[in-house]
């Protein structure tokens, strides 16, 4: 049951991708939208689930907002040491400093996310029908906004089309991988949660210091923030929903 739900995630992944790249004349919506979408996923999300599962205090702070700041920080540091390799190298800084590792490094960690998210519906259904329909209500739902940041960012980043469409289909096809693990083995819920903790800080770091400035870089319409703030919204009512 597990298995099959993960197929809706899937599914929702590529639909996700495909508006993503559908609407690319309207590019800074795209972002501005996207943007919010990752705002909404760590905010609402990621990091609840992260301080929840993640384990006590260290030194007076939670170890789940520790590794968000770690997170953010080494999204930051990964970005800057590419960079400079780049320029090094004497590449065109075209596109502002950004380099397609930093965006295939990025979509990876969304992959990886994806697994975790089928590891949660498997567990979940370990629990009980009922908690698996509602984690699997909130992760079909929200692959979406999964699949439509995987393709943005990827893309964002100047790598080619081909590069984002097989990141798009690694994270779609990552729920499914994560859901039939869960028929072999658990992952404690410490770890789990301090992964989510690292990975949002990083996703945040993306959303703030790279996504939305390009969003309103050459468009800085009312309709670009609009987006944003629907995108965020969007995330909101998912996991209302779900919850």
């Amino acid at each position: 049951m597990a298995v099959f739900v993960a197929l809706g995630a899937f599914l929702m992944t590529l639909v996700g991708g495909w508006t993503a790249q559908r609407v690319t004349d309207r590019r800074h919506l795209v972002l501005g939208l996207a943007g919010g979408l990752m705002l909404g996923v760590v905010g609402l999300d990621l990091l609840p689930e992260a301080l929840e599962a993640a384990g006590g205090p260290v030194f007076g702070v939670p170890a789940a907002l520790l590794l968000f700041v770690a997170g953010f920080l080494v999204a930051h540091l990964v970005e800057r040491l590419l960079a400079g390799r780049h320029a090094a190298h004497g590449a065109d800084e075209h596109a502002h400093g950004r380099v397609p590792q930093v965006g295939l490094t990025a979509a990876a960690a969304m992959v990886g996310h994806s697994v975790m998210d089928g590891v949660a519906i498997g567990a979940a259904f370990q629990v009980g029908g009922g908690m698996g329909a509602a984690v699997a209500l909130a992760v079909v739902a929200h692959d979406f906004a999964d699949g439509f940041n995987t393709y943005t960012i990827t893309s964002l980043y100047g790598n080619a089309r081909r590069k984002a469409l097989a990141m798009l289909f690694a994270d779609a096809a990552a729920p499914v991988v994560g859901a039939a693990s869960t028929l072999l083995f658990t992952i404690p819920e410490q770890l789990l949660g301090g992964y989510l903790g690292f990975f949002g800080g990083a996703l945040l770091y993306l959303a703030a210091a790279e996504i939305l400035p390009e969003a309103h870089h050459d468009h800085p319409a009312r309709s670009t923030l609009l987006c944003t703030v629907a995108g965020a919204a969007f995330i909101w009512l998912v996991v209302g929903v779900a919850g």
